[in-house]
């Protein structure tokens, strides 16, 4: 899957996942996009087809539930770069769970969801924006 690491979020959150081989996480900070406003990251994520991790769960609610179509959102708690990871490894594990029940690939399944993860590392999945 394809990951833009929000700036609130260490770059080395975004290097380990590239490590693993299986993901395409950038951080703004190694694309020279640092302090680029909220909308624009989501337009940039948006055409680059990059599911948007953050920790700045208001703002973005708030812009992906007015978009008619986002490649996803993943939120996570403010804590520690090591257990933000780990807190990112379980929401991709229980999207890949997720998205096999419903029998599609992971990036297909985020496609107008997000997913937010607490500090005890329980995730909820739920349509943003909600369909009538």
């Amino acid at each position: 899957m394809q990951f833009f690491i929000d700036e609130c979020i260490s770059p080395q959150v975004a290097a380990r996942l590239n490590e693993t081989g299986q993901h395409a996480a950038v951080h703004p900070r190694d694309i020279g996009r640092r302090g680029d406003p909220d909308h624009v990251v989501l337009r940039n994520a948006i055409a680059e087809d990059r599911i948007i991790v953050t920790e700045n769960a208001r703002d973005f609610r708030g812009l992906v539930g007015r978009e008619d179509l986002h490649p996803g959102l993943l939120i996570l708690p403010c804590v520690s770069r090591d257990r933000c990871l780990q807190l990112l490894q379980t929401a991709i594990t229980f999207l890949e769970t997720v998205a096999a029940g419903a029998r599609e690939a992971p990036a297909d399944h985020m496609i107008n969801r997000v997913i937010e993860v607490n500090s005890a590392g329980e995730c909820r999945i739920y349509r943003l924006p909600e369909i009538d």
